[in-house]
């Protein structure tokens, strides 16, 4: 059977102590056709040296040493441009690829077909030293998860564990890659790319998902948060994006827990700013 490439872009900035059981989890995939990228977003740590020390046995591994830190979204694109494959992976250099993530991903979206341009999965969720703290299954189970058109869904509430993405090319020529003047990208990926594709769930646990101190989920609810502004920009596309009454009630319910969460987080600019745009979601008729 036709096994069609895989690219797997790899992020680091700053993840010296778990860049290289990253990379080395993507070197022990069951699945033989993957395409290696690791974009290092000028980290200040060792992290480069790391990367080097790592590579320099596997001269097909693409590496990419930023000189300026572009943020997430600018550093994947850099990345993205030299991918090859057929289907990609977004994987944090602080994050894990159990051997048969890949495969898995590849067998499903090749099952599902047309239309399914998103592949997910349950995760472990990992400390900073390996140790298992819980499934991202006990957070959401399985049988609530949903699959195919999840647009609304995507709006209304967090439920896909982010490092668990798999995806076709066509999603990332459709998108165009991430938008890079946003902070992070998961909400607005999963925002754009649901509305022109289905998603399709595997209950494995196909991931370990680490938190520590410096990844980016964990400043994400921090006070003054810079990813406020990022989300109320992906809320002004979902207000151009939606087509019905349905998802305009979605987008209500996410605008008035983002005022709640920037009054709280001390962020009383944006959380006005998110009051206008419920005006102007209310204010809108669907047929």
């Amino acid at each position: 059977m036709e096994m069609p490439m895989v690219s797997v872009v790899c992020l680091c900035y700053n993840q010296e102590r778990f860049v290289e059981e990253a990379i080395c989890s993507v070197l022990n995939q069951s699945y033989p056709n993957v395409q290696l990228i690791v974009v290092d977003d000028a980290s200040t740590d060792n992290s480069p040296n790391v990367i080097r020390s790592v590579i320099q046995t596997y001269p097909g591994i693409q590496f990419l040493a930023l000189t300026e830190n572009l943020g997430n979204c600018k550093a994947f694109n850099r990345g993205l441009v030299l991918a090859k494959g057929s289907f990609l992976i977004d994987l944090a250099a602080d994050d894990v690829l159990l051997p048969n993530r890949i495969e898995e991903g590849v067998k499903v979206l090749r099952e599902k077909g047309e239309g399914y341009g998103i592949h997910f999965s349950d995760a472990a969720i990992i400390d900073e030293y390996g140790t298992h703290l819980y499934n991202h299954s006990d957070r959401f189970p399985h049988q609530a998860v949903p699959q195919g058109d999840v647009y609304a869904r995507v709006i209304r509430q967090y439920f896909i564990c982010p490092p668990t993405v798999m995806f076709t090319r066509q999603v990332a020529d459709v998108l165009g890659g991430y938008d890079e003047a946003l902070s992070y990208e998961d909400f607005d990926f999963w925002v754009r790319s649901s509305r022109a594709f289905n998603y399709v769930y595997s209950p494995e646990i196909l991931v370990k998902k680490r938190v520590s101190k410096n990844s980016l989920s964990s400043k994400q609810f921090k006070l003054f948060s810079k990813h406020a502004r990022s989300t109320y920009r992906v809320c002004q596309k979902i207000l151009r994006l939606n087509n019905s009454g349905e998802e305009q009630q979605a987008l209500h319910q996410r605008i008035m827990y983002e005022i709640k969460l920037n009054l709280r987080l001390l962020n009383p600019g944006v959380a006005l700013e998110f009051f206008f745009l419920m005006i102007r979601n209310r204010g809108k008729k669907y047929t």
